[in-house]
């Protein structure tokens, strides 16, 4: 199961989810990109949202205006969907319209040797190399690993430091994929003063000591933040 939080109001790029890609608004473009993986659902704040989804034969749930994050928001609709405990869910976000289908399946695959593995608790996210000139961009977001490829730590700052010489940076895919039972039990736990900080939501799980599995993937697209994201993004891919 695939869905797409769609949030309308953005503050550095207003009404990005619904900005031209190739003649396509965002979040369908984005839907498209992955509808042959997996059912796809656009859970959005806003009826234009909905109507624009329909309107190109992507399925839609309104939900509700004051969710904190996309995975709140993926929470909800998971629940309207009355989906399963087992079922396992990928959050792919609206403004990754060129996100490579290959990184969604590596991640499925990934969840799918948790479940086998019986891990209590199952969330899953992907990663890729990035050189030293990226890892100084605060709006890609970096994590450092431990020996198994879980998370320890995200930062939109440099990590890790290179005081010793020789630092390999990796760069966050924002994807995520969970089991439903543990989509529910991360929207349960409380605030983490370090989500609230680097503003990432991700870090609510390490704080409360839940494992995030990585997966390393070879992915040359990016999400769209701004205006000038687009027309890179355009330029590069269209």
């Amino acid at each position: 199961m695939i869905i797409i939080p769609a949030r309308l109001a953005s503050t550095r790029f207003p009404k990005k989810v619904l900005a031209d890609i190739g003649g396509l608004p965002m979040v369908v473009a984005t839907a498209k990109r992955v509808a042959h993986l997996d059912r796809v659902v656009v859970a959005a704040d806003d009826e234009v949202i909905i109507k624009t989804c329909k309107a190109n034969g992507i399925e839609a749930m309104l939900t509700s205006t004051t969710h904190k994050s996309g995975t709140d928001r993926i929470n909800e609709c998971a629940n309207l969907l009355k989906l399963d405990d087992d079922e396992l869910i990928i959050n792919v976000q609206a403004d990754e319209p060129f996100i490579e289908p290959e990184v969604v399946e590596s991640l499925i695959k990934k969840l799918k040797a948790l479940q086998s593995e019986n891990e209590p608790f199952i969330m899953g996210s992907c990663y890729n190399a990035i050189n030293a000139e990226s890892a100084e961009d605060p709006n890609l977001v970096k994590v450092v690993l431990d020996d198994d490829d879980n998370a320890i730590y995200f930062s939109r700052s440099r990590i890790p430091y290179n005081q010793g010489g020789g630092a390999k940076y990796f760069g966050h895919i924002g994807i995520y994929g969970f089991s439903k039972k543990s989509l529910k039990e991360f929207c349960n736990l409380n605030d983490a003063p370090i989500e609230d900080i680097e503003k990432l939501e991700q870090l609510r799980a390490i704080y409360h000591q839940k494992k995030i599995a990585m997966v390393k993937v070879a992915s040359t697209g990016f999400g769209i933040d701004t205006k000038e994201d687009l027309a890179r993004a355009i330029e590069i891919f269209l």
